[in-house]
């Protein structure tokens, strides 16, 4: 038997936690579905379960003995790959389609549905500072602080939100068209808001973070001009037959970017997200299409897990205090109203009736997966503490919870036909969801 802390045992132990992960997450996946809810809900609470917060609270240190402080990097090694996979397909998939053609009035809702939840978020920054602004014994500059913490409460995430409208059969409507397109918007601003935090952050002086402005540019023009055409060229390339080379290229060229990135002062999850915008376009059945992204997709999802449960080692609910309690309460509902009530009126003055635009803001309420990408970023680079780090997963796993559940009863009240009562505005054989959501027919 080989001796605590060797290297062998390190390997065999992070091999037998990560069984336990993937077993885990794929039976809260399982509960998550039956009560229907996206498998990221059931993921993320099996993350928080295998921690302090309620593992923890079993006789023995369970969390330490489960995940010794030796193994725990080598599981964030782990996932840190997933998530950087994770990133380059959500790049890859990104809809560039969504954003064409959506007129003034999208554009005036996406503004209001993020600058309102930004300027609460910025006040609420400003409230919270004296309680949160010192992280491991180092002030944190307000002007970073109170700018991660209105991103953080400003977006939408695009993949579980897309998710919801798939299993909600409104990917035709008016509604979830629009919801597409303005959560693709918001994920653009908030890698981008997200990017001049960490600048901010890891910059020595306004000479430093110049220059990482300009290095960044540097590497956008690079990537831009010269990886880009290469890589298509390399699809034209890719017969019918693919083999197993061209994803692990594709693999190791987003996590190159990453390296890149993450070298210049911003993090490595840019790199990973911009390589896979640089991919070209694809359709499924397609040979990259089938060859690389589904490759590296199921991959992705099958280390995720991993990803989920070092945060959820990071979150201790037990540790609130009732003064962090009463924060997280105010920030979910600093979160929720910010983003409903940026999204309700704008979208009522734009055609939409209060039904549909419930439903839309509803549906920009989603933060899952997204929201913790980010806060995972704010914790490592110093920015939050582990109280105010949990109160805003907490946020993030109950405004991505009650969508769902919220969004069916607004549609269960909606009477067979279509918003206005007109006909014609969707088919006959159309289900109940799609005619109530249904485009409105036009002059």
């Amino acid at each position: 038997m080989s001796s605590p802390e060797s290297a062998e045992w390190i390997a065999i132990t992070a091999v037998g936690d990560m069984a336990l992960i993937l077993a885990v997450a794929a039976a809260f996946a399982s509960l998550a579905r039956r009560v229907r809810q996206p498998a990221v809900i059931g993921e993320i609470t099996a993350g928080i379960c295998l921690g302090p917060s309620l593992l923890g609270l079993l006789p023995g240190d369970l969390p330490q003995l489960v995940f010794p402080d030796a193994v725990r990097p080598h599981l964030g090694v782990v996932a840190q790959v997933g998530l950087l996979l994770f990133m380059f397909t959500i790049g890859w998939e990104f809809d560039h389609v969504s954003l064409r053609g959506r007129g003034r009035s999208t554009c005036a809702v996406w503004l209001c549905s993020v600058l309102t939840p930004m300027v609460m978020g910025l006040g609420l920054a400003a409230l919270l500072y004296d309680s949160y602004g010192v992280v491991d014994g180092e002030r944190v500059g307000f002007p970073a602080f109170a700018l991660f913490f209105g991103t953080a409460l400003s977006i939408a995430a695009f993949p579980v939100l897309a998710r919801i409208i798939s299993d909600k059969g409104l990917q035709s409507s008016r509604v979830g068209t629009v919801a597409l397109a303005l959560a693709a918007l918001d994920d653009i601003l908030a890698w981008c808001l997200l990017a001049v935090v960490v600048a901010l952050l890891t910059a020595s002086g306004a000479a430093g973070f110049l220059g990482i402005v300009g290095w960044g540019a540097l590497y956008v023009g690079v990537m831009v001009g010269l990886v880009r055409p290469l890589l298509a060229a390399a699809a034209r390339r890719l017969g019918p037959h693919g083999t197993s080379w061209p994803t692990m290229l594709a693999a190791a060229g987003a996590l190159a970017s990453a390296c890149v990135t993450s070298e210049i002062g911003l993090h490595a999850i840019f790199g990973a997200f911009f390589f896979g915008l640089m991919m070209p376009r694809t359709a499924p059945g397609e040979p990259l299409h089938t060859a690389v992204l589904r490759p590296v997709e199921q991959l992705s999802k099958l280390l995720l897990p991993v990803f989920f449960v070092v945060t959820g080692l990071s979150v201790d609910l037990t540790a609130l205090t009732a003064t962090g309690a009463l924060h997280m309460l105010v920030i979910i509902a600093v979160a929720c109203a910010g983003k409903l009530g940026g999204v309700l009126l704008p979208a009522r003055m734009t055609g939409f009736d209060w039904r549909q635009s419930t439903a839309l803001g509803l549906l920009m309420n989603t933060r899952g997966l997204t929201e913790l990408v980010i806060l995972n970023v704010g914790l490592g680079i110093g920015l939050l503490d582990t109280e105010l780090f949990t109160t805003l997963v907490m946020m993030a796993l109950v405004t991505t919870a009650m969508t769902a559940p919220l969004l069916s009863r607004v549609l269960d009240r909606t009477t067979p036909g279509t918003p206005d009562g007109r006909p014609g505005d969707a088919p006959p054989d159309a289900s109940p969801l799609e005619k109530a959501l249904s485009p409105q027919r036009t002059a």
